[in-house]
């Protein structure tokens, strides 16, 4: 699930596109025992799947031991229903025909540094005051571009964030580890800065404004007899999500002052 070409990245990398071929085999239905099996291949971005996906796995196979995970940590673009994936985790994903999807979380972007690096400088005031510091920018490995997304905040006020490019990298979690070093301003999804903000390793600027990338969400194919593998699968992260708060605590559009 990735939000490309942006000043952060939601992972994991998934592009799902294509139609179910007319008599598809539906498989891993059920045991005889009306219980979910069956390989579940699904695809998550590295970071995003460990921290979070990952850890819900021993409960899950708890609840059905015969589904059997094939899940690829990757940021590439996967094709959803060519490629055999049952299911697929992320943001900034092109909705095509023959597939579905249940928004989990948000995806805000939003400021931080490391307070080692804030040290002795003046916090901005609003996201013009970015460009007076060092910035830890996402480049795209496909275009070279830096993208620029307007913050806003509740009063629906907008504007541009000229965080200058001292810094380029192209996958988030190295953006965040960067800022923790100390090494500057970076701009970059919740999902990715939650741990840092709520350890203290890093602290939001200009908490009332934020960049909306879209939604987090479960992809899956639509199908007239949905393998219940994949069915129990999508309810069970749907519920975790809701569970643990994530789309709350993922929205940042809840400033902290």
């Amino acid at each position: 699930m990735a939000v490309k070409e942006s000043g952060a990245t939601v992972e994991p990398g998934v592009q799902v596109r294509g139609l179910l071929r007319v008599g598809d085999r539906v498989t891993g239905v059920a045991t005889d025992r009306g219980e979910p099996t069956g390989v579940l291949k699904v695809s998550m971005g590295m970071t995003f799947g460990v921290e979070y996906i990952l850890p819900l796995l021993p409960d899950f196979l708890k609840r059905y031991p015969n589904v059997r995970p094939d899940w690829q940590f990757e940021n590439r673009q996967v094709d959803l229903i060519a490629e055999g994936y049952d299911a697929a985790i992320g943001g900034g994903i092109e909705l095509a025909p023959g597939l579905v999807s249940r928004v989990l979380a948000p995806a805000h972007i939003v400021a931080v540094a490391s307070p080692s690096y804030l040290k002795g400088r003046t916090p901005p005031a609003d996201p013009s005051g970015l460009s007076a510091f060092d910035g830890i920018v996402m480049r795209s490995s496909n275009t070279r571009r830096v993208r620029e997304r307007p913050m806003r905040n509740a009063a629906g006020e907008e504007m541009t964030v000229p965080l200058k490019a001292t810094i380029a990298f192209d996958d988030p979690e190295a953006m965040c580890q960067a800022a923790v070093l100390g090494l500057g301003v970076t701009q970059i999804v919740m999902a990715h800065a939650l741990r840092h903000l709520e350890s203290g390793a890093l602290v939001r600027l200009v908490p009332q404004w934020y960049a909306d990338a879209g939604p987090i969400s479960i992809y899956y194919a639509s199908r007239a007899l949905m393998p219940a593998k994949t069915r129990v699968f999508v309810d069970f992260i749907v519920e975790a999500f809701r569970r643990q708060r994530l789309a709350e605590r993922f929205a940042g559009s809840i400033g902290s002052s």
